[in-house]
């Protein structure tokens, strides 16, 4: 079965900096070493993809990437007490998906980099699991895999 983001899930990540909680981004730098990070400008691109735009195009977040693709996101709200994500990042070099991460991403972030130096990172999602919110009868359970 594949994996296909709910409208739910949909909306709590484009909402996320709006709403105060950014996904928190990890990645593992050439040295082997984690690296945590929240990411405002994570969108959803596609069905089972996201999207963020990298401002600091000569940080540690480009270069982990580089060298392993392999990463891990997590959201967390008042209301939603943890979705993971994992997946495979690439840093996107056809305009076309640099634009359209960009131009999704909030205004704010827009504007702290107005001359589109950063980068574009697609994530082909492969899992994505955890509790989106309790229900009348206990935990509502999200579990997405490729």
């Amino acid at each position: 079965m594949p994996l296909v983001l709910t409208p739910e899930i949909k909306d709590l990540v484009n909402g996320g900096l709006a709403g105060g909680n950014p996904l928190l981004l990890a990645v593992v730098t050439p040295e082997n070493k984690p690296v945590l990070s929240f990411r405002g400008s994570t969108q959803v691109y596609s069905d089972d993809q996201l999207g963020l735009w990298v401002r600091n195009t000569s940080g540690g977040t480009i270069e982990a990437i580089r060298k392993n693709p392999n990463i891990a996101m997590m959201y967390r709200s008042a209301t939603t007490p943890l979705l993971q994500f994992q997946g495979r990042a690439r840093i996107a070099t056809d305009t076309a998906e640099r634009n359209r991460v960009f131009e999704n991403s909030p205004e704010r972030e827009q504007k702290s980099d107005p001359e589109r130096k950063g980068n574009a990172i697609i994530i082909d999602l492969d899992k994505v699991e955890g509790v989106l919110r309790f229900g009348a009868d206990g935990p509502v359970f999200a579990k997405l895999a490729r």
